[in-house]
């Protein structure tokens, strides 16, 4: 684990991917409150330390964005007197779905897709012509009542990273940080996603009778642009928002169908 992840307290369960969305400052110099909004992967192989952290956030609700497949495959645990909504975000025409069954079989060194552009496709989208499919999930993330609320996906990064960006946003967390924060998911699975990266050059020099150092590095880069956050991922949405809404008050407001009585609720508990 990372020096980084080490330090990092809004860290909680580096083994999830589960943070805190609170801690970061705004540009107006106030700060997102703690304890509120939490984002992660999937909850389904958690040991017993980490239940009792998930345990001891006193979640009142959990929002799973997954598709149906992912949350029969890999089940969230069942908590008492936690609310469980679900709702599925990304649908199975997606780029990123597309991209990653292109890339899950026997050749996952596909260089005849540019994976890259797909992925930047997929965040542009989503803030765009998918976005009706994430306004229960706004709906409930920016309800005070129902907090402590978490929302997840499988890794944690890209449906949720989508969500905890426009969050940051909304509150008036300054595009960097909010960048760094959805780049810091490289730093807390990073060696998951080598590994995995690895065994992809394992199985290609497995079929091609090479030795895996011999093997091209190009040939791995639409597994990478599968497994690690990019910046021009989440840029993708940010530029999205402003070529068809022109500021995020707009977004908000038009969007998301968040009025200001809303959202001055939300702001209200979630900054001090």
């Amino acid at each position: 684990m990372s020096a980084l992840v080490t330090i990092n307290p809004r860290v909680l369960l580096p083994s999830a991917n589960l943070r805190d969305l609170g801690g970061l400052a705004t540009v107006d110099g106030r700060q997102v409150r703690t304890g509120r909004i939490f984002r992660s992967g999937h909850l389904s192989e958690l040991n017993e330390t980490d239940a009792a952290v998930l345990g001891g956030l006193g979640l009142k609700t959990i929002i799973d964005l997954r598709r149906p497949p992912e949350a029969t495959d890999f089940p969230t645990p069942h908590l008492d007197g936690v609310a469980r909504r679900w709702v599925s975000v990304s649908p199975e025409t997606s780029e990123f779905v597309v991209a990653a069954k292109l890339l899950s079989g026997d050749e996952p060194e596909r260089v005849d897709i540019d994976t890259t552009a797909m992925f930047e496709d997929y965040f542009r989208n989503t803030a765009t012509n998918r976005l009706a499919a994430y306004r229960p999930v706004f709906d409930t993330a920016m309800d005070p009542n129902q907090y402590p609320v978490l929302f997840h996906c499988m890794a944690g990064k890209d449906r949720t990273g989508f969500v905890a960006a426009v969050l940051l946003r909304l509150l008036g967390v300054e595009e960097k940080v909010v960048m760094d924060d959805y780049l810091l998911t490289n730093e807390i699975l990073g060696d998951r996603m080598a590994l995995r990266v690895d065994q992809a050059r394992q199985r290609i020099a497995q079929r091609s009778g090479l030795d895996p150092k011999d093997v091209d590095e190009y040939r791995l880069d639409g597994i990478r642009a599968m497994l690690y956050t990019q910046p021009s991922f989440l840029q993708a949405s940010f530029d999205a928002v402003t070529d068809k809404f022109g500021n995020w008050e707009a977004f908000r407001r038009d969007g998301l169908g968040v009025d200001d009585a809303r959202f001055s609720a939300f702001m209200e508990e979630m900054l001090i």
